[in-house]
């Protein structure tokens, strides 16, 4: 766990990558939540 957080926050890399990663997941969740609701009000 320490050698995660030294890669992590020890590099701007690390923490950049983390952010992107981090934005594509929130982006999938909205995403899906907005084709469910969607999905949800043709019904």
């Amino acid at each position: 766990m320490n050698l995660w957080m030294d890669l992590l926050f020890g590099n701007p890399i690390g923490l950049m990558s983390m952010i992107v990663i981090f934005g594509a997941i929130v982006i999938m969740v909205v995403l899906g939540i907005m084709f469910v609701k969607k999905s949800s009000e043709d019904r």
